[in-house]
């Protein structure tokens, strides 16, 4: 039996997510972020993860949707549970399947409002200021074949202020991502294997 809990996180942006989430279990007795993959060459969290003990894996699209090369990689690997940490594409069904309930995703908006395919990052933002929203927030959610329709583990608000941007909204929203994604992904992860 593995000591550990090992989980792999899918990045493509900056990477804040996936450090915050580095640095929440970096000396966790019981989790272990095992590996990073990550769809582009040039994504901030590619050097971002140089400066971390985690191994990075490089993928295409081809490989991704290809039935059993990513599945083959994560089984040999030992990983228990999937974060997306701004991660866009949707999960094969391949995935989904074999990691049911154990694939975490997070989103920068109260779902199910603005979510859905190119629903994402600044999109997102600036759908909510447009529609003159008072509030906006995340959601840490379950991942299923549907984008952005699993089951919801927690949601966090924000005030939206009259004179608020979408960068502005975004520098809020990044607050809340940091302070809850990794100790919620703490608490789902402790509880599934007690179960």
């Amino acid at each position: 039996m593995q000591s550990k809990i090992n989980i792999a996180v899918f990045a493509s942006g900056s990477g804040t997510n996936a450090e915050a989430i580095y640095n929440h279990f970096t000396k966790h007795p019981e989790v272990n972020f095992k590996v990073l993959f990550c769809n582009k060459q040039n994504a901030g969290v590619i050097s971002r993860a140089q400066n971390w003990d985690v191994e990075t894996i490089l993928f295409t699209k081809d490989e991704f949707y290809s039935p059993n090369s990513l599945l083959d990689k994560l089984e040999n690997l030992e990983i228990d549970f999937i974060v997306l940490a701004g991660f866009l594409w949707l999960i094969p069904a391949v995935l989904i399947k074999h990691y049911e309930n154990k694939i975490i995703n997070i989103h920068p908006a109260l779902l199910p409002n603005y979510g859905g395919k190119g629903m994402y990052g600044m999109n997102v933002h600036q759908s909510v200021i447009k529609n003159q929203e008072k509030e906006s927030g995340i959601t840490i959610h379950l991942v299923n074949e549907d984008y952005d329709k699993g089951e919801i583990l927690l949601q966090a608000k924000v005030n939206i202020e009259n004179n608020d941007t979408p960068e502005i909204l975004a520098s809020k929203i990044h607050q809340l991502e940091h302070k809850y994604f990794p100790k919620t992904l703490e608490e789902y992860f402790l509880r599934k294997e007690k179960q």
